[in-house]
């Protein structure tokens, strides 16, 4: 691991662990999908994904008892933009959930998350869904050796507000690696051509907030859980990336998925 302005270069080795991190990760989104539905409780989900982590791939849910986090996956459901706790509540028809997973496996973590919808989404929560995972490709176009964490915002950002919608800005991707959240901090807004210069062997998550209303949000009492101010929908979609020296590759793809 070599140190560049305190982000981390991955060695091969490190690549490797990454690359198995991330499958997993991935795995378990495909995985929890048959399951959420109607009815379901996200506390229920959330057992699902722990035993499935713990007993099925012999690995460890990096969220769980991080910074006192209670449980082992995020679920934000609606106008929740983040770090939603699972717990009793019953999803219901036109429901949107993002599940956001952190497998932890041989000391390396990979990182991600998807939108699901319960039944039928309202226009809205459809068009916002579309958008927010085109925004995270658009994003992870930019990323290439000689780039700039600059062009990965201003990509999104452009995107997004071109459809009416807003960019949550405290709240960012982040270096990934044996450390859950280490530098740098991977805005979804800027300027192309500023920030850090990306480099091969850079690993990060980019996982754009987009609110169908004001970009303001607010932390509630439980000290985790992020809401929209206005009470509008967000949506979020993540991967973890790998810097290579001809371009990107995605860490954390699902079978669902192709990247050029």
């Amino acid at each position: 691991m070599i140190n560049m302005m305190n982000i981390t270069i991955k060695t091969l080795e490190e690549i490797e662990k990454m690359r198995i991190a991330g499958k997993l990760a991935a795995e378990v989104l495909e995985m929890i999908e048959s399951f959420v539905r109607e009815n379901i409780t996200t506390d229920e989900l959330n057992t699902i994904c722990h035993d499935y982590i713990v007993n099925v791939q012999k690995a460890t849910p990096a969220p769980l008892n991080y910074n006192g986090f209670p449980k082992s996956i995020c679920t934000s459901v609606n106008h929740q933009v983040c770090h939603g706790i699972p717990g009793p509540r019953k999803l219901k028809a036109g429901d949107i959930v993002n599940i956001d997973i952190t497998v932890l496996k041989d000391g390396y973590h990979g990182d991600t998350s998807k939108m699901f919808v319960i039944g039928k989404p309202s226009i809205l929560a459809d068009r916002l869904i579309k958008i927010t995972q085109e925004c995270l490709y658009l994003g992870i176009e930019q990323v290439k050796p000689g780039g700039h964490f600059g062009d990965i915002g201003e990509a999104i950002q452009k995107h997004a507000e071109k459809n009416h919608f807003s960019v949550v800005r405290e709240y960012c991707g982040h270096g990934i690696g044996s450390i859950f959240h280490e530098p740098p901090n991977v805005l979804h807004y800027g300027v192309k051509g500023t920030g850090e210069k990306l480099l091969p062997g850079m690993t990060f998550t980019i996982e754009p907030m987009i609110n169908a209303g004001k970009r303001h949000v607010k932390l509630l009492p439980d000290k985790w859980t992020v809401v929209t101010k206005d009470h509008s929908l967000s949506a979020q979609w993540e991967h973890t990336l790998l810097v290579t020296e001809t371009g990107v590759e995605v860490l954390t793809k699902r079978k669902e998925e192709r990247f050029e």
